[in-house]
């Protein structure tokens, strides 16, 4: 599994920047991202994939302290990731 900085290592050196810089780079690009969903835009980077915003309704669920009291779950705004036509083959 890679995590933030293993991505980090891998963009400075296939670009051949400093890590300091690389690291800016990666952050600022989430960050963009990030803020794009918060206002409600769709981000869609092309043969990667699209990220958008999408409403959950709410529904009924039970209790997880008392299994025979039903409890409402509110509605919620959620994240949502689909890959690309590009992502989706590299994978397979």
């Amino acid at each position: 599994m890679k995590n933030k900085a293993d991505l980090i290592d891998e963009i400075a050196k296939s670009a051949g920047l400093p890590k300091s810089t690389a690291t800016v780079a990666f952050n600022a690009i989430f960050a963009s991202i990030t803020k794009s969903l918060a206002k409600g835009e769709v981000v869609n980077v092309s043969s990667f994939g699209k990220f958008e915003v999408r409403q959950r309704a709410a529904r009924k669920g039970v209790s997880p302290r008392e299994v025979t009291k039903e409890i409402r779950i509110p509605a919620v705004k959620v994240a949502r990731f689909r890959a690309g036509k590009g992502l989706k083959q590299a994978v397979r």
